[in-house]
């Protein structure tokens, strides 16, 4: 019996099914890796975040387990009452020191970071100059903000300077772009972005989610990759992609952190990220300083993936980093290409609105360090194959 109450959304559910965007969230019971147990099945995986392999590496898991015999499990309570533990200062200068970065604040998740950080800097009667593409949590932190949110087209300084000409010059203002853009696999301009930043005084935020551990020396970010050291205002970042855990971070200027403590509405009142997270993070940065091998490999097995790709016929975009979007078009298509690549053994998502806009639906895929040649062969045989199959090559 339906409730009249709440029709509406098993209309809505209906709708998303006929047009294909209802989103089927498969089961793993295996930990990450290059193979996973999906739905019971043994697949190759390339649609986890896991780009170095660290979510199941042997002394993160050591870490955590020696942290939790010495701490406990939880904080219980918010930073600023009872929640801060030595651990999380400990993991806060490790990563500035990682970053070359004044300072740095952890939070929950990088989903949080950027409802934290956003709000903290611009408010009402304010404005925020934003990627068009940027991702649903700088969105957020946007609205939340109540500052006016001002788009500027994808990756164009052109037109970010345009619209900073034609918007007020009242209030504070701020410039915001993810550094990898997750469903392009695309780079922001930072270089540009910044001499902009420059010339009209405003503080430039990047969203470096998924440059963490991918791009610059060892993993360091974007900011590294450029050489922009010191130059970038904020740098937000997330600890449960590359990092293989969960968390996130805020790296920049001293004054901004310290801010963050007083004003950032997750870092003040909701609990603070958990023993064997923080301590499985501090090994991931002991890793990531004493060698550039897994982050080498990644890009190896990026460039190995994408040369392939190309070579087979497929469409991989604007791509400039370890993540592949295999263009589709229409999310019926995606769906069933991923549902036959699954079937085949090879588990990489199908993507559509509204995460992507609609008619630019696609499989991406995410490329790890953990991936052998031979997963690499199996994968590009494998999306040969569906392919031909369903008519895209």
């Amino acid at each position: 019996m339906t409730d009249s109450k709440t029709a509406w959304i098993t209309q809505e559910i209906n709708s998303l099914k006929e047009q294909g965007l209802f989103t089927h969230i498969r089961t793993l019971s295996s930990p990450q890796g290059a193979w996973l147990v999906v739905d019971g099945k043994r697949v190759l995986n390339f649609s986890s975040n896991n780009y170095l392999g660290l979510a199941n590496h042997p002394r993160l898991i050591k870490a955590a387990k020696k942290a939790m015999d010495q701490y406990g499990l939880g904080p219980t309570a918010v930073r600023t009452i009872a929640g801060t533990m030595d651990l999380h200062l400990e993991l806060e200068r490790r990563l500035a020191r990682f970053k070359g970065v004044e300072a740095a604040i952890t939070f929950q998740s990088g989903f949080t970071a950027n409802l934290a950080t956003i709000p903290a800097m611009v408010g009402k009667d304010d404005f925020v100059f934003s990627d068009r593409l940027n991702h649903a949590s700088i969105i957020d932190g946007c609205r939340l903000s109540r500052a006016e949110i001002i788009a500027y087209a994808h990756n164009d300084p052109d037109d970010l300077r345009k619209q900073i000409e034609a918007a007020p010059k009242t209030g504070r203002r701020l410039i915001v772009s993810d550094g990898v853009f997750s469903m392009d696999g695309d780079i922001a301009p930072l270089p540009a972005l910044y001499e902009i930043a420059q010339e009209y005084g405003i503080p430039l935020m990047v969203d470096d989610a998924h440059g963490e551990g991918v791009l610059g020396k060892g993993g360091r970010g974007i900011v590294d990759h450029f050489g922009l050291h010191g130059k970038v205002d904020i740098e937000v970042g997330t600890l449960s992609k590359a990092f293989g855990v969960v968390g996130g971070i805020v790296a920049g200027k001293q004054d901004i952190i310290d801010w963050l403590r007083q004003r950032g509405r997750p870092f003040l009142f909701s609990s603070a990220m958990t023993v064997p997270d923080v301590a499985a993070c501090l090994a991931a940065v002991d890793l990531l300083e004493e060698s550039t091998e897994l982050v080498d490999r990644l890009w190896s097995n990026a460039d190995t993936f994408k040369t392939g790709m190309k070579e087979l016929g497929f469409n991989t975009g604007q791509t400039q980093t370890p993540i592949v979007p295999v263009m589709l078009g229409e999310a019926t298509l995606a769906q069933q290409f991923s549902r036959r690549l699954f079937e085949e053994g090879v588990f990489a998502m199908a993507i559509g609105f509204p995460t992507v806009a609609r008619g630019m639906a696609r499989i991406r895929v995410m490329n790890s360090a953990t991936h052998s040649k031979d997963d690499l062969d199996l994968a590009l045989q494998t999306f040969a194959k569906v392919g031909r199959e369903l008519g895209v090559i």
